[in-house]
């Protein structure tokens, strides 16, 4: 038999390859061709077979009809860019990012007509307030919504951060987060954002990347909560040292939410090693060290330095950890990861016929055989 040869376009392997942050070598080893076989096919010296093709599509994460068209479509992040990396705009975003915002964005849209299907005409905190508002005034009034006082009695800041996403969906916001793309293989880059906010009038919703270490996260919570506040969807790496007018304002509300500045200081301690203060404020305010860290970055207590060296080392910590621990069910985990309240009103949709089990599982990434078992888990 013949063999059948791709003929496609060579311009596009490499954009594929570039988009996909893959070298030659590495591209070619997950192939299981020589790295001059794929040089070749990016050179247009010899197609691939359309195997080979079909091959490329799949590791390159890009649809097979991509191959053959006459120059690379022009993706665009769909949601505002706040990000900042070094002081200046980042270059273009990474295909996960883009394609982690699409799925977020199907989902909301999703949710935002079964709301419209209930009679809800909105959610009342999106747009409360703006980045010129007051922020002791913001604080208070999240705090008011979600019921949470100026810092828990009880608990430590994993609990914490479990009732701070209970009691944010429960105020109609959903919280979703995720470190990969559909397979570990497929990380999210922590260094590319921390998370992102849509901030629908009726659906609002937020999205955590959870392959930054678990002490940061809290953070990263806040501070798009404090995007649906005042209105303003957008993707963050809520860095210090940004520049732009809106992640210093939710920066600010998020640092004053989780530690509040004059206790702050009645507790902080000028000792010879700043890091001996860490462990009775994060008893107090029931936040991760991490938090405490920013916090005395923000208010000149610490340097730049100081504080760089110690989240790299809890960055670092956390990359390195020992896996021992035993492995969270598969149902459970997605509950984590989906937002509760999305997936019982998608899964509820699909058990009573009122949405295709194919459409439903496309929307939470799990095969249409799975919903029934996944529903036992919601409870439903």
């Amino acid at each position: 038999m013949a063999t059948t040869y791709a003929r496609i376009n060579p311009d596009i392997l490499t954009w594929a390859r570039e988009r996909a942050q893959l070298s030659v070598s590495a591209l070619a080893s997950k192939l299981g061709v020589p790295d001059d076989k794929l040089d070749a096919w990016e050179r247009a010296e010899k197609p691939p077979t359309f195997k080979q093709a079909q091959n490329f599509a799949a590791k390159t994460h890009i649809p097979f009809g991509y191959l053959y068209l006459k120059q690379p479509p022009e993706e665009t992040l769909p949601l505002p860019d706040l990000r900042t990396v070094g002081g200046r705009h980042p270059d273009r975003p990474s295909s996960e990012l883009i394609e982690m915002a699409q799925i977020v964005l199907r989902r909301q849209e999703w949710y935002a007509e079964y709301l419209r299907d209930q009679g809800v005409e909105r959610n009342p905190y999106v747009g409360r307030f703006t980045a010129r508002s007051n922020i002791q005034d913001v604080v208070q009034d999240m705090r008011q919504v979600l019921g949470i006082p100026a810092h828990p009695e009880r608990g430590n800041w994993e609990d914490y951060w479990r009732l701070l996403i209970r009691n944010i969906e429960e105020a109609g916001i959903l919280v979703m987060r995720q470190g990969f793309i559909r397979h570990y293989s497929r990380p999210l880059s922590v260094q590319e954002f921390r998370g992102f906010a849509i901030s629908d009038s009726l659906a609002p919703m937020i999205f955590v990347n959870q392959a930054d270490a678990p002490a940061a996260r809290l953070f990263t919570l806040i501070h798009e909560l404090v995007h649906i506040w005042i209105g303003k969807s957008g993707v963050s790496d809520a860095s210090p040292y940004t520049h732009q007018r809106e992640e210093i304002f939710c920066n600010a509300v998020a640092a004053e939410f989780l530690v509040p500045e004059t206790e702050f200081n009645t507790h902080w301690q000028d000792v010879e090693d700043w890091k001996e203060n860490l462990p009775l404020l994060e008893a107090h305010f029931r936040v991760s060290t991490w938090v405490i860290a920013r916090r005395a970055l923000t208010l000149g207590k610490i340097s730049r330095g100081d504080y760089q060296s110690y989240v790299d080392e809890l960055q670092n910590r956390y990359k390195n950890r020992e896996r021992t621990q035993s492995k969270i069910p598969y149902y459970r985990t997605q509950k984590g990861q989906i937002s509760e309240t999305f997936s019982k009103a998608l899964v509820s949709e699909a058990l009573s016929g009122r949405i295709l089990l194919r459409d439903a599982g496309s929307l939470l990434n799990m095969k249409p055989h799975k919903i029934t078992n996944y529903a036992k888990e919601l409870g439903i």
